[in-house]
């Protein structure tokens, strides 16, 4: 039976349906208006107004001015801001706060939250010796500064953004991965929250304008030449890149920037004024209108020295490929026909002789059942190096490696850019009904604009660069708040407002209100750095507080909040996917750390245990979506990925029964297992002792208790092969694929 832990929130922020929200079905008056909003016409050529339960933008908390709110009265002398509010908060309430987490749980808590790898043993020694006032103040510091960092919340940033590398098509999208690796890179380097979002509309991270960019906004300066990598935002969003027509990128650009960065969902205005926020359908099509000239390209980048050096590299790469191949055929062939035969003989005997006959005999209905059966029949690298001998296998993946390693030898790096169609700037733009872009409704033109903007803006500069300078200006109350809002909720497991991407009436105000208040205007002040803000939160005594609600200590508050609304204890999170994915291989040694570069799927390399295999980290595999199969690599799929089809604002965190069966019987965690266990053997020195200690540091980040110790040594009875089946229990704890 599947359950949730704690963090569980809505996993979309792409529908402004409540009950997708689980907040609550949509009441039998709100199915009135929503039919009466659909089957009444519109007013021939008249102005949409906005439906009964529409608000103004002035009633909604969120778009009120920002004022920074004075610290409460009773805040300690020094204390972190964040505690002032909170601690005033719980006093309020009636709830009384934990204490620390343990120094090894905090430690692994700020590893997995802030890079998304657990601490290694010298580590863990280094933080317990350590004792400094400001010990772990350095810690936070230096994982701040590590290239991880990048990874770690490129990742979260990329599922609120809908990043994905194969569309609905199954059609890789063009060199988008150097959009992720700008996403990363911009982490890394501390851009400021304003600039980030600047880029990925615009192409151009600053404000002055002298210049024209692709998207027709004035610079003073040209722009960083991998800034353009930025604009895969809304590439993302376009079904062609080939300069076509894609209404698909309007509206995916609307959609995902008011739900991204304005905390609002638009979506339902689409077909209707929105029922409970100040959105109306013109509102809707006004924002459409800002992308609706705008066209992707598929762009080389190669200057044409590269040209002309690579010119002469495709003949001698594919010389030496078909050469490899030659090697695996013959290397691979017996297994792999041995394997099919085997397979073949386990489907029923009328799929056997459809099979069986050649494919230019075999009817429709025949052909039909033959693809069926395809994925039955399919005999991966993997498989065929299982049932090899030893050396054999060494030498196939020696072979494969080599293969893998070699690349195109000659193919150029594609990408895309996004620019201004000058025959579509001059096009009229209408509402379309039902949201059909084959149905332009030409009697209801709009003009370019925005939900809550000035009502004629100047577009002279450039349709998308004017929402940009709108979006971002420090006036603007909604873009901090949201941003504030969706870094709080990665830290502590749910936001200071539930809906993260939805800031409207729906979610009501904040418990929290004047804390969420001044964090946003704290960062306004410092300049929208980021870096600073996952400190400052980190560094909170409410951060470092406890898990542990089943003592006697927390008996009262749980009591009175059983939910953890209030963060008196830390929210005790499963790891998502690419936490649990790194956390295996880093303590079985076998994670690659590189950062950038195309994705990939999940596969093990076909090399034998102890080869030097490794995996890169979970950040990088693959991402699609499909309406006929999956793409998402098994892993993922199991561990509550989303597939990037529409903006993820929370992902749904399960614990179920797939996700224990995956860790018990998955050929991932088998290697990795075998692995740790030869690890902790080699890096002990043989001595069992000290090789359960080194275990239970790499796996948990602690020392075994001292019955853990003595029925692990037990388990061991002096045989060193049973490390690797200890490992394997280790890996299938909960306390592992927990963050405490």
């Amino acid at each position: 039976m599947a359950t949730t832990d704690h963090s569980r929130t809505p996993a979309s922020g792409a529908t402004c349906d409540p009950a997708s929200r689980g907040r609550g079905g949509i009441s039998r008056g709100s199915v009135v208006l929503l039919l009466a909003a659909l089957l009444l016409p519109l007013p021939p050529g008249g102005t949409l107004r906005a439906g009964p339960k529409a608000k103004r933008a002035e009633d909604l908390w969120a778009l009120r001015p920002l004022v920074r709110p004075a610290l409460p009265a009773s805040a300690r002398p020094g204390a972190n801001p964040v505690d002032a509010f909170i601690e005033a908060s719980l006093r309020e309430r009636g709830l009384t706060p934990l204490g620390r987490a343990e120094p090894l749980v905090l430690l692994r808590r700020v590893y997995l939250d802030l890079i998304g790898i657990p601490p290694s043993p010298a580590e863990q020694e280094a933080f317990l010796s350590d004792h400094s006032p400001d010990a772990y103040e350095k810690v936070v510091d230096r994982l701040l500064a590590s290239e991880q960092h990048g990874v770690r919340y490129g990742r979260r940033w990329l599922d609120v953004l809908r990043y994905a590398d194969e569309d609905e098509q199954l059609v890789p999208s063009v060199g988008l991965h150097h959009w992720r690796d700008w996403v990363i890179g911009a982490l890394n380097e501390d851009l400021p929250y304003d600039q980030f979002v600047r880029a990925q509309l615009t192409g151009y991270r600053g404000a002055a304008r002298t210049q024209i960019t692709a998207t027709g906004h004035r610079v003073a300066v040209p722009p960083r030449a991998d800034d353009l990598f930025a604009l895969g935002f809304l590439a993302r969003g376009a079904a062609r890149f080939d300069g076509a027509q894609s209404p698909e990128l309007a509206i995916s650009a609307v959609e995902t920037i008011s739900t991204a960065f304005m905390g609002m969902t638009v979506g339902c205005a689409k077909c209707h004024d929105h029922f409970y926020d100040p959105i109306s359908k013109r509102d809707y099509y006004a924002m459409k209108a800002l992308f609706d000239p705008l066209v992707v390209r598929k762009v080389v980048l190669a200057g044409a020295e590269e040209r002309v050096a690579n010119g002469k590299a495709p003949a001698e790469a594919a010389r030496k490929r078909a050469a490899l191949e030659a090697k695996i055929a013959e290397l691979a062939g017996p297994y792999r026909e041995r394997l099919y035969e085997e397979r073949l003989a386990m489907l029923p005997g009328e799929v056997q002789q459809v099979i069986r006959k050649p494919e230019k005999q075999r009817t429709a209905a025949e052909r039909k059942i033959a693809d069926d059966y395809y994925p039955v029949l399919r005999i991966d690298a993997g498989k065929i190096s299982e049932v090899m001998p030893e050396g054999e296998r060494k030498r196939y993946g020696e072979l494969r490696k080599e293969l893998d390693g070699l690349g195109s030898g000659g193919d150029l790096p594609a990408c895309f850019t996004v620019e201004v169609d000058p025959a579509r700037a001059l096009e009229k733009s209408f509402i379309l009904i039902s949201g059909d872009p084959q149905r332009p409704d030409r009697a209801h033109e709009v003009e370019p604009g925005w939900p809550f903007g000035p009502a004629n803006p100047d577009l002279r500069e450039g349709r998308v660069e004017a929402l940009s300078d709108w979006l971002t200006a420090p006036e603007n109350p909604l873009f901090p708040r949201v941003a504030v809002n969706r870094i709080w909720q990665w830290h502590f497991g749910e936001g200071l407002h539930a809906l993260p991407s939805d800031l409207g009436s729906l979610g009501g105000v904040p418990a929290e209100l004047d804390l969420l208040n001044w964090l946003a205007a704290e960062f306004v002040s410092r300049g929208f750095g980021m870096k600073s803000l996952h400190r400052l939160m980190v560094t909170s005594e409410a951060y470092r507080r406890s898990s542990e609600t089943r003592g006697e200590r927390a008996a009262p508050s749980l009591t009175l909040d059983p939910a953890l609304a209030h963060p008196w204890a830390f929210r005790l999170q499963r790891l998502d996917a690419e936490g649990v994915w790194d956390s295996i291989f880093a303590s079985a040694g076998r994670l690659d750390l590189r950062v950038g570069g195309p994705s990939f799927d999940g596969a093990l390399p076909g090399l034998p245990a102890g080869e030097g295999r490794s995996m890169r980290r979970g950040a990088y595999l693959v991402r699609g979506f499909s309406a006929s199969r999956d793409v998402l690599p098994p892993f993922l799929q199991t561990f509550d990925v989303d597939d990037g089809r529409v903006p993820c604002p929370v992902r749904t965190r399960t614990v179920t029964a797939p996700q224990s069966l995956f860790l018990m019987n998955s050929r991932e965690v088998a290697e990795a297992a075998d692995a740790l266990g030869h690890r902790v053997e080699r890096e002990s020195g043989g001595d069992l002792g000290s090789a359960i200690d080194r275990a239970y540091a790499l796996v948990l980040c602690r020392p075994p208790t001292h019955a853990e110790h003595r029925h692990a040594t037990e388990f061991l009875a002096g045989n060193p092969a049973r490390l690797v089946p200890l490992a394997w229990v280790l890996l299938n704890l909960d306390e592992f694929l927990f963050v405490r």
